[in-house]
């Protein structure tokens, strides 16, 4: 699955997340420092432009240098390492562009954060008739809206463009590397669905989870700051009083509470999801052969395998039924748990509409980046139940044991018959 796309996948992986931690490290031990001393200081949180200036500012320009050379020397060395591997410039290079693409997405969410708080004092002002206020004064906002709007279609549509096309390649990849490999699988249960349909699902699903996972870092090292900025208007929490960094303690407390919550409920799905592509295979592939051979797919036996089919079903209704219950109560307390907290602050009128507008996004924003398990178990379990399926074809290409599921269905196919079916 990553080995037919990216060069040596365990160390490839292994040395970004270290190249990462340093180039992090280096940003704020170093580069920042030596930014600001250059001129690329940063601008007060209070004073950050509302329009397209803002991705001009000295500390992001400098910022995107930084990003840029970083990333730079990682692609170029692993090109160097990877020079015979027929894919690199999509699975080293690509991967940089989606990811930087990603981080100015996440700027752009920025600004129109920032764009929040006069749009929201000014609708305030108006409503409650204070003078010098015009329709030119919201035309104007509006006019600016609208440049950013613009720019986040843009490149959320280029961005998308490029990154269903990488998706394919990575599929392509993969259908490549175990068409090469198909004597050795061909004899697996559903290997034609498995080659076919599971690298489709598994390159699509991927697709949306690894962008989610990477707007979700992004949107965490973006927000944060941002978040940590506007803790100081929050007064106090309720049955808690003052509390430093307040917003930033309640996104951590209030996503690890949704995590684990999901995760716990949600424990039996991957499996099932597995067993039901397994029951489902095995149904489809009798049919197939009672096309050509008349001594298939007779009623006992397709009797036996849709009952099969329903049973595994069934059982996934259940333990969807209170896994659904427990997203959806989490959800809908979601939406309240921030103004709750907030309360206090609101009451004692500490923050103008502006403000609170402000801090919903910025905490919504950090929120849902820690909440990346709770917004994607449904799809996660998609993907660890077709994982689970290719792993079978892992194990025949490299001549290890198949997993036990597997070895039991060649089993029965041969006639051993076990206990459990």
């Amino acid at each position: 699955m990553f080995h037919s796309f990216f060069p040596q996948p365990k160390l490839f992986f292994t040395s970004l997340i270290v190249w990462t931690l340093i180039s992090i490290a280096g940003w704020y031990l170093f580069a920042a420092g030596l930014g600001a001393s250059l001129g690329y200081a940063p601008v007060a949180e209070n004073q950050q432009p509302i329009d397209l200036s803002f991705f001009l500012l000295p500390e992001n320009l400098w910022f995107y240098s930084y990003f840029l050379l970083s990333a730079a020397i990682f692609c170029a060395a692993w090109h160097l390492i990877a020079r015979s591997h027929p894919w690199k410039l999509w699975s080293i290079w690509g991967s940089a562009l989606i990811i930087f693409v990603t981080y100015f997405g996440v700027q752009i969410s920025v600004v129109i954060n920032n764009w929040r708080r006069p749009f929201g004092d000014l609708l305030v002002n108006a409503m409650e008739k204070k003078p010098g206020i015009t329709v030119d004064n919201f035309y104007s906002l509006m006019w600016i809206f609208c440049q950013i709007a613009f720019l986040a279609m843009f490149v959320s549509i280029m961005t998308d463009f490029f990154t269903s096309h990488y998706i394919f390649r990575w599929r392509t990849a993969m259908n490549n590397f175990y068409m090469s490999k198909w004597e050795k699988l061909r004899h697996i249960e559903g290997a034609s669905q498995r080659v076919q349909e599971d690298t489709m699902r598994f390159a699509s699903t991927l697709e949306v989870l690894g962008i989610s996972l990477i707007n979700s870092v992004m949107t965490l090292v973006v927000f944060l700051p941002i978040l940590l900025a506007l803790s100081h208007y929050v007064t106090e929490l309720p049955f808690i009083g003052p509390v430093a960094n307040s917003l930033f303690w309640l996104a951590l407390f209030w996503s690890a509470f949704g995590t684990v919550l999901l995760a716990a409920v949600g424990i039996k799905l991957p499996g099932l999801n597995f067993r039901n592509q397994r029951v489902e295979a095995a149904y489809r592939k009798e049919l197939v052969y009672g096309e050509d051979h008349a001594e298939r797919a007779q009623p006992l036996t397709v009797r036996e395998l849709f009952g099969n089919v329903r049973r595994n079903y069934y059982r996934m209704y259940f333990h969807y039924m209170y896994f659904n219950i427990a997203r959806n109560f989490y959800s809908q307390a979601d939406a309240l748990f921030v103004v709750f907290m907030l309360v206090p602050t609101i009451v004692a009128g500490a923050i103008t509409y502006g403000i609170f507008q402000q801090i919903s996004t910025a905490f919504g924003q950090v929120s849902n980046s820690f909440q990346y398990l709770v917004n994607a178990w449904t799809t996660i379990i998609e993907l660890l139940s077709i994982h689970k399926r290719l792993k079978a074809f892992e194990a025949a290409i490299d001549d290890e044991p198949l997993p036990a599921i597997d070895r039991h269905y060649l089993e029965r196919e041969a006639g051993v018959v076990h206990v459990d079916g």
